[in-house]
């Protein structure tokens, strides 16, 4: 990394990555001719972030895929897994709201169902603005909120597996999309207003360069030099002084998360409960592994290091291993959440809480005999299923709440080992679009018992698909849904669509 300087014309003409940060709280005269010094000399002073890959890919992180610098002419950066369901890196910081990000993007290898683009706004791993080029020979800006993929606005191409330059701009409420140039789409967004930049794949492999980052109407402010200067002071400095804030309230909650959660346990367990404010944060970077029960307080746990990197591979390690028979209450996992949490046999989640899903949120993995049970909090932006059942036994999913998610419940479709699974779902509401409630595998004798669904938002949802189970490894062959009293057990009475 490397920070721009006022007297660093010299270098600008060289290829390379840098991110621009803004100025402390200083006084109000020294910030005012520190920034004109800045904009008045040249707009690549503005670039608030740049990367070429000419020195690596340094400051990226990971999210799924095989993610590599290669020589392809120049340097550029590969994301060389094919068959990722989704791939992701993501750059710059979480508080950016109004920017333009351009990207150079080449499809590799992109079947019908592939994409490759760049990314605005991630709020989190699977909500963001993507502009990307598809395997069917179109690009289309997007908003992508978990599983439901909204196309703002589309053009055809050519080739998807050629250089392409593509551009999102992203200013207040209006996203645009640009095409080599060329305006495909212009919506009123509805995301989070801020978030990183991202590069993304799916289903494809695809190579990427020359990132930039710049403010949105650069060329205007730099016309009245002035007074922009002191409108961005002020801005930096709001900025600096509520980071410094929220460094200080977090270091004093986590020092006090033991003592509240031994004081003052949580034990709401209502469908409709409000998601609860985090006492503290503690970073994870080895699984904590729970032998007997564990109760947070309502402190967040998120990823870092090998557990940070908002991955969807399936062979991540979880934050949380429950050993047979152990409790875990009173948790809020962060963001990220690298694969959850993992049930090596019975156990019981009470009151805990997914603010965004990274692969799932938890994975049951006991025996023919095992019991477990969530009862109590909620699960946000889960891509694919929330609660995946590798192992035999039953799963009691009761007064839960999920939203932006693929599934809720899913029976392992292709695990090499496979059992009779049974889940029982009461009192949950589900909101937004999503594949279906719950996946089970009928050849394998899996039964689903539902009562008390609200389902909002969504009244065409699937809410038992019945698929046909393997244990090879190969994708599994949905083969119908709904009620039919010997695997999926409900009846219309027990679902509400509002």
């Amino acid at each position: 990394m490397r920070h721009a300087h006022p007297d660093d014309a010299t270098a600008s003409s060289r290829r390379r990555r840098r991110m621009v940060l803004g100025l402390g709280a200083a006084g109000a005269t020294g910030a005012v001719t520190a920034l004109v010094a800045v904009l008045v000399p040249n707009a690549s002073a503005s670039t608030m972030f740049s990367d070429d890959f000419e020195n690596g890919a340094n400051g990226w992180s990971k999210s799924g895929g095989t993610w590599a610098v290669v020589t392809d002419g120049s340097k550029v950066y590969s994301q060389s897994k094919a068959d990722s369901e989704l791939a992701r890196v993501f750059a710059g910081e979480t508080s950016w709201s109004d920017y333009s990000v351009q990207a150079k993007v080449k499809g590799v290898s992109l079947g019908s169902a592939g994409l490759a683009g760049i990314a605005a706004r991630a709020s989190s791993s699977s909500t963001m603005y993507r502009l990307a080029v598809l395997g069917t020979g179109k690009a289309e800006l997007q908003a992508v909120k978990g599983s439901v993929v909204s196309v703002l606005g589309s053009a055809s191409i050519s080739s998807a597996t050629t250089w392409h330059t593509l551009r999102i701009d992203a200013s207040g409420t209006t996203i645009k999309g640009f095409l080599d140039g060329t305006a495909i789409g212009s919506a009123t967004g509805t995301l989070a207003a801020k978030g990183r930049i991202g590069l993304v794949t799916a289903k494809g492999s695809a190579e990427f360069d020359d990132v930039t980052v710049n403010p949105v109407g650069t060329a205007t402010a730099t016309a009245t030099a002035t007074a922009t200067a002191t409108a961005t002071a002020t801005a930096t400095a709001t900025a600096t002084a509520t980071a410094t804030a929220t460094k200080t309230a977090t270091a004093t909650a986590t020092a006090t998360a033991t003592k509240t959660a031994t004081a003052t346990p949580t034990t709401t367990t209502s469908a409709t409960a409000a998601w609860p404010t985090a006492t503290g944060s503690k970073a994870v970077t080895a699984t904590i592994a729970v032998k007997t029960s564990l109760d947070g307080g309502n402190v967040r746990y998120f990823g870092s290091g090998d557990l940070g990197t908002d991955s969807q591979d399936e062979d991540q390690g979880p934050l949380f291993e429950l050993a047979d028979g152990a409790t875990l209450s009173n948790v809020i996992l962060g963001d990220p959440a690298a694969d959850g949490v993992h049930c090596l046999g019975s156990c019981t989640l009470t009151n805990v809480w997914w603010e965004n899903v990274g692969e799932d949120a938890a994975t049951f993995k006991g025996g023919t005999s095992a019991v477990y049970t969530v009862n109590g909090g909620g699960a946000k932006g889960a891509d694919d299923k929330v609660f995946q059942h590798n192992g035999g036994g039953t799963l009691t999913i009761k007064n839960f709440q999920v939203s932006d998610y693929g599934k809720l419940y899913r029976s392992c479709g292709n695990c090499k080992t496979q059992y009779k699974r049974s889940v029982v779902v009461q009192n949950v509401v589900a909101t937004g679009k999503a594949k279906a409630l719950v996946g089970i595998n009928t050849n394998f004798g899996d039964t689903a018992t539902l009562s008390g669904i609200t389902v909002v938002g969504d009244s065409s949802l699937d809410i038992c698909a019945k698929f046909k189970g393997n244990d090879t490894g190969a994708e599994p062959t949905e083969i119908g849904s709904g009620a039919d009293g010997v695997n999926c057990k409900f009846s219309d009475s027990d679902i509400t669509f509002k």
